[in-house]
């Protein structure tokens, strides 16, 4: 029974999700900042001593992050004067302030999946030393669920928040940039990525409902000895889920942001968006007429 009755599961799920998350984390940043571009923000919200004031290591580390995505920016720099936004939309905004806490959460959950990595989850234990063979409750998986459950709802959050740009830039409610309604090419006879903001909050749609705490639903087994349980292997079941869903929503984030930076033609964006502008084209060629989203996003995916 020992040699089968533990987390081993649930742990290799989790540290196998942590690796696709960290992956994810760093793709959700730059598409954020290949949107704020794309946006025209104003960018000020990146400002330094706006996050060393709320003491938020996560919050300020993206800030910085974009910020350094962002150095050189022709298009930033076209309408940092006299620019008439003062506040951008939240999803811009406060996305240092979305995307920290998310992560700090990630971070805080990767400390409690490597400490299980190196645990002693077998039941019962045997003490060599002592001649002892004890049963105990180490097997309980309610750390590793906790832990799922939390990122689930970090990616609902990243995913959330990408939605929100994406459909601010495809809007056309925005007088402040060039884009057309969708970013049709031919606005009023195409449809450009209308539907591809269809996906995004269908996906975040489904984010929803698997961020719900899959470790309150115990059921009693074993004629109720085994009558609280973790619900760990569901938890992380649920997790695989969130992730390839999140994957959609910012590939498409990447797809809409790259196809909006065309509009501001020659002017470019910092090197580091540049450099994942490229990236994407050399995937997904420009989009001058209508033609499906679908295998666009899909070749994005993969670069995630």
């Amino acid at each position: 029974l020992a040699l089968i009755n533990g987390t081993h599961l649930m742990c290799a799920i989790a540290a196998l999700a942590l690796s696709d998350i960290a992956s994810l984390c760093e793709h959700a940043v730059i598409a954020t900042a290949m949107s704020i571009d794309a946006a025209k923000a104003t960018g000020t919200f990146l400002d330094d001593r706006i996050h060393a004031a709320r003491g938020q290591s996560g919050q300020r580390t993206v800030a910085e992050t974009i910020r350094k995505l962002l150095e050189g920016s022709e298009i930033l720099s076209s309408h940092a004067e006299d620019d008439p936004r003062v506040q951008d939309p939240y999803s811009f905004r406060c996305a240092p302030q979305v995307l920290g806490a998310s992560m700090e959460a990630i971070a805080r959950v990767t400390g409690v999946v490597q400490a299980e990595l190196g645990a002693v989850t077998d039941n019962p234990l045997v003490f060599s030393e002592e001649d002892d063979i004890i049963s105990g409750g180490n097997f309980h998986g309610m750390p590793l669920a906790i832990a799922m459950d939390e990122l689930r709802i970090s990616i609902c959050h990243i995913a959330g928040i990408a939605e929100r740009r994406i459909e601010w830039l495809l809007s056309g409610r925005d007088i402040h940039n060039e884009l057309p309604p969708f970013l049709a090419k031919n606005a009023g006879v195409e449809s450009g990525l209308m539907i591809a903001q269809y996906t995004a909050a269908a996906c975040c749609a489904e984010l929803r409902t698997l961020s719900m705490p899959a470790s309150v639903s115990n059921i009693s087994t074993s004629a109720g000895i085994e009558d609280y349980n973790s619900m760990g292997a569901t938890a992380g079941f649920m997790l695989r889920q969130s992730i390839e869903l999140c994957k959609q929503v910012i590939a498409i984030e990447l797809l809409v942001s790259s196809d909006a930076l065309d509009f501001y033609a020659p002017l470019q964006s910092g090197a580091g968006v540049e450099n994942m502008r490229a990236k994407v084209r050399s995937l997904v060629p420009e989009r001058n007429s209508d033609r499906s989203p679908s295998p666009d996003i899909a070749k994005i995916v993969k670069l995630i």
